[in-house]
């Protein structure tokens, strides 16, 4: 049986889990089909179909900024890091949060822009996010000075244990006397 015959026994989805699973960043779904010689269309569908099949596994698929990764399962964090002798996750503080999640709902978002929304400096909070690889630069605004545009990162949605963006919870608009405020429903 020649080499060919041997991959193409196997389905598309497990062709693509083998690609993640020695893939050393997330990759984009045309990257996938290109090196498959199939649709971004095919891809995605297998991608669909493993993610449905992970819910029950130990994996899970990552989505993020139209790239996907092969991950572990958030609810194995405490055996991985017990396994691999690694320290309990590195809790954030109030402000670090409060900052995470403003550029998270608001991204691509400037320095100023979160400043504005928390009313004090977030410099060093910032330099924090950056230096915990859950926030990285993204580019510069047009405008006066041109400020850095931060967004998430893979590595956030794994700290919080999500596959994509569309899973954070919902913004609830609520007026107050000094104009629109967003608060997280809940």
């Amino acid at each position: 049986m020649s080499e060919s015959e041997k991959k193409t026994e196997l389905s598309l989805a497990a062709q693509i889990e083998a690609l993640l699973f020695i893939a050393v960043e997330p990759v984009s779904p045309g990257q996938i089909a290109t090196t498959l010689e199939t649709t971004a269309t095919q891809v995605n569908n297998a991608l669909d179909e493993l993610d449905a099949s992970y819910r029950t596994r130990g994996l899970r698929l990552q989505r993020h900024n139209g790239r996907v990764q092969l991950t572990t399962a958030p609810e194995t964090s405490e055996i991985i890091e017990r396994f691999l002798g690694l320290e309990a996750t590195t809790h954030l503080s109030r402000a670090a949060l409060e900052t995470l999640s403003i550029i998270a709902y608001q991204q691509p978002v400037t320095r100023p822009q979160v400043d504005s929304v928390r009313g004090v400096n977030s410099d060093g909070v910032m330099r924090s996010l950056l230096s915990k690889g859950l926030i990285q630069e993204g580019g510069r605004a047009e405008g006066p000075g041109r400020p850095i545009l931060y967004h998430t990162t893979p590595e956030f949605l794994q700290h919080f244990g999500l596959n994509s963006l569309n899973e954070l919870p919902p913004l609830e608009r609520e007026e107050n006397g000094n104009g629109e405020v967003e608060v997280l429903k809940g």
